[in-house]
């Protein structure tokens, strides 16, 4: 078969009774075969653009004798095309990686879900712009009915206009509320979730006086919007609000006058090594975890911080850790390795579409569905698509020891009905 940009290669998996179609651009995900990866494109070709709410021009409405269909599904029944738009030949090894363990777990959820009529078709985002187009009219060629992916924001806003134009959802793994909306939905660790969390837990414990440390980069936009206004939201007060370049010698000075704001809670939008420098500075000006509640956003869930002298007692939102172990153990046993961070989210895509997928044909995957207010269970938690594209997760709050892993100090909610 021939699709798109070069040869692709048509896969058929039979595991527990259930079909997957993998289609890639010229390689296998975790086969043999792997083509040199193409020179990174940054240029996002022009794209019709259709204005917010536009109708679509040509929707998919119903089975075509062109679109995919494998030869032991029963005659007459119309399969679940699922698209799935992946970097699986991205310049960067690392992507490449993240690339296949997404195919790997949402072929995982595939095969949990026991739905025979649940077909995946893969594409290659490639390094976006041209790539990330040509795969998704490939997908759309093939009759699926959602994507999930891709993984970067300029994928989306690249096939985003050609998927409303089919009126085609697409479920991406960005974090970039920008791209979001019109059939775009985000199902991905937005931090606007997890410093509204940690702000409010730490208001309700009495906390008012709030600082924050967070880095001059996209993310640190995001942290900064929310942490302001859900501060006022909660009936606390801003007494200072720092940016620092994330660089080592660029976060003494914003750590001293956060420490001499005289806070009693200092939200540090940071992780990794910088976060570690960043308490070291605070225990040095005076404002130290024992003077000052320290809270982190999910940049804190890894094991360094976790063992952090200068940031023990502090407090971060995240995903209860006990409700992936399930997961992880699954994958680590049919895939013989741990699954990276953001896996459980494609496993999450395809468990999502599979439990809407008895709606009729090409009219499974509304706003409406997808949007549903009591909200999905996922591997790491409740979530649920707001109507903008965002997506609001059920967090749990964790406490940083002294020794010892991280403990919740306030469990993750298992429901967005009232309580009563």
């Amino acid at each position: 078969m021939m699709h798109g940009i070069g040869g692709i290669l048509s896969k058929t998996l039979h595991t527990y009774g259930v079909l997957v179609a993998v289609l890639v651009g010229s390689v296998v995900p975790g086969g043999c075969m792997m083509a040199t990866p193409p020179a990174p494109k940054p240029t996002i070709p022009m794209v019709r653009a259709l204005p917010q709410g536009t109708r679509a021009a040509h929707p998919l409405l119903a089975d075509q004798n062109s679109f995919l269909r494998l030869g032991n599904l029963p005659t007459g029944q119309t399969p679940v095309r699922i698209g799935v738009l992946l970097p699986f030949t991205n310049g960067s090894a690392s992507t490449r990686a993240l690339a296949t363990s997404l195919m790997n777990a949402a072929e995982l959820a595939l095969f949990d879900s026991r739905d025979r009529n649940l077909v995946l078709i893969s594409a290659d985002e490639g390094s976006g712009g041209e790539d990330a187009v040509a795969g998704a009219r490939s997908l759309l060629a093939e009759g699926a009915e959602v994507i999930i992916g891709p993984l970067f924001s300029q994928s989306v806003n690249a096939i985003a206009p050609i998927a409303r134009d089919h009126a085609v959802p697409i479920i991406s793994f960005s974090t970039d509320r920008g791209v979001a909306g019109n059939g775009v939905y985000l199902l991905s660790f937005q931090p606007e979730n997890e410093v509204n969390r940690i702000v409010r837990y730490a208001a309700s414990q009495g906390h008012l006086a709030f600082a924050a440390l967070v880095p001059d980069t996209a993310y640190g936009v995001h942290v900064a919007r929310t942490f302001a206004t859900t501060v006022s939201a909660a009936g606390g007060r801003v007494v200072d609000e720092e940016h620092f370049i994330p660089a080592s010698e660029a976060v003494s000075a914003p750590a001293l006058k956060a420490a001499q704001s005289h806070p009693d809670a200092i939200l540090i939008g940071q992780g990794g090594t910088l976060l570690r420098e960043i308490a070291s500075a605070l225990a040095k000006d005076g404002a130290g975890s024992k003077q000052v509640q320290y809270l982190g956003t999910g940049l804190w869930d890894d094991s360094e911080a976790a063992h952090e002298p200068n940031l023990a007692g502090g407090w971060f939102a995240a995903p209860d850790p006990d409700l992936a172990h399930g997961f992880d153990a699954k994958f680590r046993s049919e895939f013989g390795s741990a699954p990276p961070a953001l896996a459980s989210l494609a496993y999450d895509a395809v468990s999502l579409i599979a439990a809407l997928a008895s709606g009729p044909a090409y009219h499974r995957f509304t706003a409406a569905a997808l949007t549903d207010p009591n909200g999905f269970s996922g591997v790491d938690g409740v979530f649920r698509f707001n109507p903008d594209g965002s997506a609001e997760r059920g967090l749990a709050v964790l406490k940083i020891q002294q020794e010892g892993n991280p403990v919740v100090i306030s469990p993750a909610p298992r429901t967005f009905l009232p309580s009563g």
